[in-house]
């Protein structure tokens, strides 16, 4: 088995085993990053980094990642590349392939990377697009699996937007055997195809995915409380709509008491603080988030030595 030379586009390509082999290199570069020990596994390599989607983690965590792994990224904002002026993402793909030994892209459209995967001859990965969120989600399922020290049969509560970001987890937890309860108001559920595509996967592993619109209902019992902002990058025109749609759709303390005692709270960041999530819950003693952060950066460095080292 071996994910050399392959693009990550979403968790739902990997299987449950090639999810494991990543959650297990970046425990090994995680501890070595953390005792100092250099691990130059992608020397002289060069990772292109398109940008349609400003980001804090993302740009930081992937370029300081390559930087441990003894390579260099290059920031490549659509603003100042051809793509951004009309070239077609398969010429881009191309011109960059002879150049990079990596392609990473967070963007709008899922398509968009399909296709720059498609023309690629070096591995692509998905950085965000308004469907999928992937590297964020095995970051989430790599923090939960530190704290808890088991996946199968432990409880994923996700509360809010049916975005990229559940869509991403829906497909993860069902892979991995976790249970996943979602709460969003109507109209705001997680997209139909990912549905079906994590049932399936649900089958297999022996999970339980729940969609409902009653948030406490869906917290019972939860090892993992989650939560992103109710409206995300792109989505700011309907602010005021969702702030209305998505009232009650928070954690908060009294969340937690409906969620197991030893419950994690994860959330994606950025946070809307007194929004999506309390203050005193994102900085309160359930809160992992920041590990969670972290955990970008270790995650993307396996996933990146694993397709792109020699």
């Amino acid at each position: 088995m071996s994910l050399k030379g392959k693009d990550f586009l979403s968790v739902h390509h990997l299987t449950v085993d090639e999810i494991y082999q990543i959650f297990d290199f970046a425990r090994i570069l995680k501890a070595k990053q953390k005792a100092g020990e250099p691990h130059p596994l992608l020397k002289g390599k060069t990772l292109g980094m398109i940008f349609q989607k400003a980001s804090t983690r993302t740009r930081v965590s992937f370029e300081v990642g390559m930087w441990q792994l003894g390579g260099s990224a290059l920031f490549l904002s659509s603003n100042d590349m051809q793509i951004g002026r009309g070239e077609p993402v398969k010429d881009t793909a191309r011109v960059l392939s002879r150049y990079v030994d990596g392609i990473m892209i967070r963007t709008f459209s899922h398509l968009e990377v399909e296709e720059l995967a498609e023309y690629a001859t070096v591995p692509v990965i998905n950085a965000l697009t308004d469907l999928l969120h992937p590297c964020q989600a095995m970051a989430d399922i790599f923090t939960a699996l530190e704290h808890k020290g088991e996946l199968k049969g432990r409880k994923l509560c996700y509360i809010g937007d049916g975005n990229n970001m559940v869509n991403s987890l829906l497909h993860i937890c069902a892979k991995v055997g976790m249970d996943i309860s979602v709460a969003t108001p109507a109209n705001y559920a997680p997209d139909a195809t990912i549905v079906e595509q994590a049932a399936v996967a649900a089958k297999l592993s022996g999970s339980k995915i729940t969609i409902l619109d009653d948030p406490l209902a869906a917290a019972q019992d939860a090892d993992v409380l989650y939560t992103d902002v109710w409206a995300s990058m792109g989505k700011e025109g309907e602010q005021a709509i969702r702030k209305q749609a998505f009232a009650g759709f928070q954690i908060n303390n009294t969340l937690l008491q409906a969620a197991k005692k030893d419950t994690i709270v994860m959330h994606c960041l950025p946070a809307h603080r007194g929004e999506e999530i309390t203050e005193d819950v994102i900085e309160g003693p359930n809160s992992v988030v920041f590990d969670e952060a972290e955990n970008r950066l270790h995650v993307q460095k396996a996933i990146m030595a694993l397709l792109m080292a020699d």
